[in-house]
């Protein structure tokens, strides 16, 4: 008979020769509660549904109800995270103005913190900058025509990123260098801490040869 088969929308299970298969439209189609069939011809091979999708489900891939609410999904999903930044943003700016103000919370442990807090508020404002020059020309497709804003946007967007990832990286660091010097003095390696949190990984490959031959020199 006819195997399995997925024609984009629905599974068809196994049928012998002959056999007409009968199933419901697809779940997504909430609206409708039509039946589809198909039928295992002698060649054993699938006939085309009947009634089509457009008839028994609704379904039309020409009609403009798809992109359109493809856009107020993503216009939706902007809202969602913009909201979500902007609060983060204003929790973080607090958190430094905190941790600036007050002389007692100056220690290397909470400047390596206030150094994550700000690579977190550059995420933030990179993906700001990042929306307000993608979607500024809505006429302008950036995937077929890239503008020097639009690349200076997106490397300022990726440096953020990975700036971000970097200090995550240099609080564990810092942890794991409390446990094994316990008895050496940790501010001999903030400006170290700095240098890899902000920007060795953005130089090229001699400047940090370079960097890491000065001790020795």
């Amino acid at each position: 008979g006819c195997a399995r088969d997925w024609d984009g929308l629905t599974c068809w299970p196994r049928a012998t020769f002959g056999e007409v298969v009968k199933i419901p439209c697809p779940r997504f189609f909430e609206e409708f509660t039509s039946f589809l069939q198909r039928n295992c011809t002698q060649e054993e091979y699938w006939s085309e549904p009947f009634p089509p999708y457009t008839i028994a489900c609704g379904f039309d891939e020409g009609s403009s109800k798809g992109p359109e609410d493809q856009k107020s999904y993503y216009s939706a999903f902007w809202r969602v995270y913009t909201a979500g930044y902007a609060a983060s943003v204003t929790s973080l700016i607090t958190a430094l103005i905190v941790f600036a103000a007050f002389r007692k919370f100056h220690c290397t442990r909470n400047y390596i913190h206030m150094h994550l807090f700000v690579s977190f508020i550059l995420r933030a404002v990179a993906v700001f900058t990042k929306d307000a020059v993608l979607f500024a020309d809505e006429t302008m497709d950036h995937c077929l025509m890239s503008t020097v804003a639009c690349k200076a946007a997106v490397a300022f967007f990726q440096f953020s990123i990975l700036a971000n990832f970097f200090w995550l990286l240099i609080e564990g660091i810092y942890l794991q260098t409390l446990l094994l010097l316990t008895f050496v003095s940790n501010k001999k390696f903030v400006w170290w801490f700095i240098f890899t949190g902000w920007g060795w990984y953005s130089l090229p490959p001699c400047a940090i040869q370079h960097f890491w031959l000065l001790p020795e020199l």
